[in-house]
């Protein structure tokens, strides 16, 4: 079992950077590939970015690429989403996740065991 707990959301203006946090806490975070997502009223829930075991690969949606960075530290036990040049199509609801899942990096949230409570994201043009 691991528990998440995000962090770092708000209100930002276009063009601007958050970085996200997810603080896990139980067992072997080291072992848990991780990932982001997230949703807005009505839609479902979608995949941001990943990161594997070692961080060494890390998949992302399209149209976070060359913006968000995924990152981890397997010492704090923390997972990272730095995010810049933010847009408001970015806001959302974002959540971090978990998965024992051995041999590949899930990129759908039918993939993910464990769930934080999510941090909201609000971009203003």
């Amino acid at each position: 079992q691991v528990q998440l707990v995000e962090s770092g959301g708000g209100l930002v203006q276009a063009g601007g950077s958050l970085r996200l946090s997810c603080a896990a806490s139980g067992r072997s975070f080291s072992t848990y590939v991780m990932g982001w997502f997230r949703q807005t009223p009505g839609q479902e829930r979608e995949f941001v970015a990943a990161i594997s075991r070692s961080g060494a690969s890390t998949p992302y949606i399209g149209s976070v690429k060359g913006r968000f960075t995924i990152s981890r530290d397997n010492v704090k036990n923390t997972v990272y989403l730095q995010m810049n040049s933010l847009k408001p199509a970015d806001s959302a609801n974002y959540y971090c996740a978990a998965t024992a899942a051995r041999f590949v990096i899930p990129t759908t949230a039918q993939g993910y065991d464990y769930w934080g409570q999510g941090t909201q994201v609000t971009v203003s043009s």
